[in-house]
């Protein structure tokens, strides 16, 4: 599908719009196509909403625009701003919306400044997009990526909307230009795509059937980010543990994960998201036998509840789950374990939420990410019965996040006293400028900010250190070495390439951590980080 939407007027803005901005704004109505001054090169800012895919969607974004001559905005309004959205909750409409409604009055001031929407939600909402926001200047949806400097340019020239939305892959992403949000660790498309049918998600009508990449392109990718100066990856797919489905090797992932292995400077090995429905033992006994691989699971729970795992077309059930997490602790039993919880399912009932806090309670997870019902349009669940009030799903919601929290606390309460290798992140705690403490994350994934001892030398993002953890709450942990004897620091290539990547930005090499960048945390779904 594409098409040439002319811009409407801005007297056709939807009401619920208009007042995201004043009265008086106005859309630019530019008589002849803008274009930048001679040698002044356009900038740019990508906004992400949404999981790790989306993330990494951005990234190719980035380095398309990149390749096509822009550069990154630094402080000021940018030229080129693209919104990489996410279709999974309902407010993710509203959240768009919304931010498009502000820009509405920030591009009427600054001529020639266009707007781009991507990802899930571009793909579902399509020609409405522009429909409510005739502001807009692109609209590209999950399939064609690729896509986006050429719509921005036919649209600057023809100074009309264009809309273009493929309905299945028109390039695989990781053929495209790359930004990498991080010199030191990386995110790597194993696959695109979805098989299974869950009532809840819109994913697999969104992103489409599950496309896997051969071992051999996954594996050249990998190496080029490590002889990048990448200590860490992170393998993607909406299921990675299908990952060979497409080309019959059922244990591809495993192998997969193996061959990992075998690459000289890679340190760490993570990846999401599996499905209990597929998870076989293999798959653990090459997390266990493959030193990089990192002691970290995440498996989405969704409820534990028979009925409503039934209901969610989940094709496994509370038993299997459990002894999923069984099996995983007795090979690796320093294993964290993190999940995605839905609390509010239609036709829940208390029995239902009951079982579901008993599965918690059993699991023991680092860390849960729970989320309540949303109803989305186009999913068979949004047509079922006794969809649940707000009231009660808002109930059940905060005595789930109680359990997890109280768990949470206590599994990293014994954490105090040992010591843990930490890879040191370009991000710091809310707290950093009053306690001086950097940031990074253990071999489990777990956060621990950390103090450097008076007298020793401070890491850059990208190096290892090694402390003893002091203190536990339920997000995080700190380490305070009360001596030099108590911290150990680890110079990488990692390290270096992040000095590399400041000199070349015109930056001064970072003495630590605190640089104040926000970025993305690896392996997990992106949730603000508590109590930190």
């Amino acid at each position: 599908m594409s098409l040439t939407i002319p811009s409407p007027s801005a007297e056709s803005t939807p009401s619920a719009l208009a007042l995201a901005t004043s009265a008086d704004a106005q859309v630019t109505d530019a008589s002849a196509p803008f274009e930048p001054a001679p040698f002044e090169p356009r900038t740019y800012q990508v906004r992400t909403f949404g999981c790790q895919m989306n993330v990494h969607d951005s990234e190719r974004m980035a380095g398309l625009l990149e390749d096509a001559g822009y550069v990154p905005a630094d402080g000021e309004v940018a030229d080129i701003v693209v919104f990489n959205t996410c279709a999974v909750r309902e407010n993710a409409d509203n959240k768009l919306y919304g931010n498009l409604g502000q820009l509405r009055q920030v591009k009427a001031a600054h001529p020639g400044m266009q707007i781009a929407v991507g990802g899930c939600l571009a793909q579902k909402d399509r020609e409405t997009i522009v429909k409510k926001a005739p502001w807009v200047d692109a609209v590209f949806g999950t399939h064609n990526v690729g896509a986006l400097p050429a719509l921005l340019k036919r649209a600057r020239h023809n100074n009309e909307a264009q809309l273009e939305i493929l309905e299945s892959l028109d390039v695989f992403p990781s053929t495209l230009p790359t930004k990498r949000d991080s010199v030191y660790s990386g995110w790597v498309s194993i696959s695109v795509g979805c098989n299974n049918t869950c009532t809840f998600c819109i994913v697999p009508s969104l992103r489409g059937k599950e496309k896997d990449r051969r071992p051999g392109e996954i594996l050249a990718e990998i190496q080029a980010l490590v002889d990048d100066g990448a200590v860490e990856v992170t393998l993607l797919g909406q299921n990675v543990n299908s990952y060979g489905v497409e080309f019959g090797d059922r244990q591809a992932f495993s192998k997969l994960l193996r061959a990992c292995g075998e690459i000289e400077g890679l340190e760490r090995v993570r990846f999401t998201s599996p499905h209990p429905a597929a998870f076989t033992d293999d798959v653990i006994d090459a997390m266990a036998e493959t030193p990089n691989v990192m002691p970290q699971l995440h498996m989405p729970l969704q409820s534990g509840s028979d009925k409503v795992l039934k209901d969610m077309r989940r094709s496994y059930r509370s038993s299997k789950f459990l002894g999923i997490l069984d099996k995983v602790r007795e090979r690796i039993p320093n294993a964290a374990i993190t999940t995605d919880i839905i609390v509010g399912f239609p036709g829940e009932t208390e029995e239902d939420f009951q079982a579901t806090l008993d599965v918690v309670e059993k699991s023991r997870f680092a860390t849960a990410f729970t989320f309540q019902y949303s109803k989305r349009p186009g999913t068979p669940a949004a047509e079922l019965p006794e969809q649940l009030p707000k009231a009660v799903v808002q109930e059940r919601f905060e005595r789930l996040t109680a359990l997890q929290d109280r768990i949470a606390a206590e599994e990293n309460a014994k954490q105090v006293g040992c010591r843990v290798e930490v890879l040191v992140t370009a991000q710091s705690g809310r707290k950093a400028e009053e306690t001086h403490r950097l940031s990074g994350r253990s071999k489990d994934q777990r956060l621990v900010h950390f103090s450097v001892p008076d007298g020793a030398q401070t890491p850059r993002p990208g190096d290892f250190v090694t402390v003893t953890i002091t203190e536990a709450a339920a997000f995080h942990l700190v380490a305070d070495p009360a001596s030099l004897d108590d911290y150990m620091l680890r110079r990488s290539r990692a390290g270096d390439a992040w000095d590399r990547s400041q000199a070349d930005s015109c930056g001064v090499p970072s003495a630590g951590a605190a640089s104040g960048k926000k970025g993305v945390s690896l392996g997990m779904p992106s949730l603000p980080v508590r109590g930190a």
